[in-house]
């Protein structure tokens, strides 16, 4: 399912900052740094960013070298394995439904050889799961919430400092929601500057 969002810059920054969207981390087991979903970057006043965002997840072994497999659909509820492929190579095996409903679950089966478990929303990484060993299990757990905040040098699809994650702390519901405006204000510089603000404006729900 997709929801049509606009980012439109409001504030007085002209531009001059990058706002980064993200999901945290719902699921405690591994120890991972947020991944930088989308930066948007010289958006003027006034100017609008579309984009979209999906609640499908397609799932993706991934090395250290930047190569990935073929992406899988993994839908809340389903359970991939990891095997191996004739080649040689890790691969996505089929996926059941054995999983909690509001997870997704990835099985490491290989006799030996850990995996990175790439997470991918609208096409774009959300969450990495690094260094899976032989019988642990990579575990989303995707809701319908994108954080958002304004910081500098953000790489997309890259870990997020903490320093960053620790500012970017306005929650964006998107539960019910079609379509969306998120409206930046505030920014400036001197002793008028404001605080960054993001909220919700045309909201259509379904």
């Amino acid at each position: 399912m997709n929801i049509d969002l606009r980012f439109i810059n409001r504030s007085n920054d002209c531009g001059n900052s990058e706002v980064v969207l993200f999901q945290r981390e719902v699921v405690p087991e591994f120890d991972e740094l947020a991944v930088a979903w989308r930066v948007i970057r010289y958006c003027g006043r006034d100017c609008i960013h579309p984009f979209v965002y999906s609640t499908d997840v397609d799932i993706a072994l991934g090395d250290d070298h930047g190569n990935f497999s073929p992406r899988v659909p993994a839908p809340n509820g389903s359970r991939l394995v990891i095997d191996s492929h004739p080649g040689g190579r890790p691969r996505l095996a089929g996926s059941t439904s054995d999983a909690p409903l509001s997870d997704i679950e990835v099985v490491n089966q290989l006799g030996r050889g850990a995996v990175n478990v790439h997470a991918f929303l609208a096409g774009r990484l959300m969450a990495v799961k690094s260094a899976v060993a032989p019988g642990q299990k990579a575990v989303f757990r995707f809701s319908p919430v994108l954080w958002i905040g304004v910081g500098s040098q953000i790489e997309e699809g890259r870990a997020l400092s903490s320093a960053v994650m620790s500012s970017a702390n306005t929650p964006i519901e998107l539960v019910g929601i079609a379509s969306a405006d998120i409206v930046m204000t505030g920014g400036g510089g001197g002793e008028r500057a404001q605080p960054f603000r993001f909220e919700l404006e045309s909201v259509v729900r379904r």
